[in-house]
């Protein structure tokens, strides 16, 4: 599901899909997660999180997270991208603090969070209205049973942190990493350092999978045009887009956008 929230032009973004590791990253949105089935792995900082079925995972928005999945069998999970103007009166504690935990353990969460998060699902084009009010109860419900600590206290290294805060806000453009470097102020040797110790991928890989994070995300939620996905996630050209996607995931993006709409039995 996407939808444009009509009084500040931000989106929400709903989908159902198999569990998959996605690489350090960080969004001015709040993200909901819970996992339907198998498990995940929710990363933050330094930290793990293990997750199984019905638990529930906020991360807050600017915080650096990952997914990893290291369990066989069928994962799969709900994902939720808020806005922060769709979060209500829990908005300055989402902007100015974070979980110490961000897992919500199953035993924990009444029946109508679920409801909630089902229903976002099933809502049509034009309705973000009914989703804030869906939202304002899963949060309503979650964030009681959560600590908090101050958003500055999480994360990791300064430099880490304003290397995936560049990638998150600039993948859609073209730059280099020599052009990245000059525009944090390191050498692009240092650069690249954090890249092969820290993400375990060099630059172009793991600017890629930002690029192809959203695209996906894009395949998934609209019908915009294969090429019109290709040219607003960040690629050159669609003949790049088609090598990358197929490398990345064995298909073209045109078969993945076709199995996300059989798998919801989408005609």
């Amino acid at each position: 599901m996407h939808l444009t929230f009509k009084e500040t032009k931000e989106d929400i973004y709903a989908v159902r899909r198999d569990s998959k590791h996605i690489s350090p990253h960080l969004h001015n949105a709040l993200e909901i997660v819970c996992v339907t089935e198998g498990t995940l792995e929710l990363g933050i900082g330094q930290e793990l999180y293990h997750m199984e079925k019905g638990d529930i995972g906020l991360v807050f928005s600017d915080i650096i997270h990952h997914y990893q999945v290291f369990s066989g069998g069928v994962n799969k999970a709900i994902y939720i991208s808020i806005p922060p103007s769709v979060t209500g009166i829990f908005a300055d504690k989402i902007q100015n603090d974070a979980p110490e935990c961000p897992v919500v353990k199953a035993k924990q969460i009444e029946p109508d969070v679920y409801h909630a998060i089902n229903a976002i699902m099933q809502i049509k084009e034009g309705e973000p209205m009914i989703v804030q009010a869906y939202v304002q109860i899963i949060l309503s419900r979650c964030m009681g049973k959560l600590n908090f600590v101050k958003k500055s206290s999480v994360g990791s290294d300064d430099l880490i942190y304003r290397t995936v805060s560049y990638i998150s806000g600039n993948f859609r453009k073209q730059f280099s990493l020599g052009k990245m470097a000059g525009d944090l102020g390191v050498s692009k040797y240092v650069l690249s350092r954090i890249f092969s110790k820290t993400f375990h991928r060099n630059f172009n890989q793991y600017l890629n999978e930002a690029r192809l994070s959203y695209a996906t995300t894009r395949l998934e939620n609209t019908n915009d045009t294969i090429l019109e996905v290709c040219l607003d996630s960040g690629f050159e050209s669609q003949r790049t887009f088609n090598r990358v996607f197929k490398e990345r995931y064995k298909i073209t993006p045109r078969e993945y956008r076709r199995n996300q709409k059989d798998n919801l039995g989408v005609r």
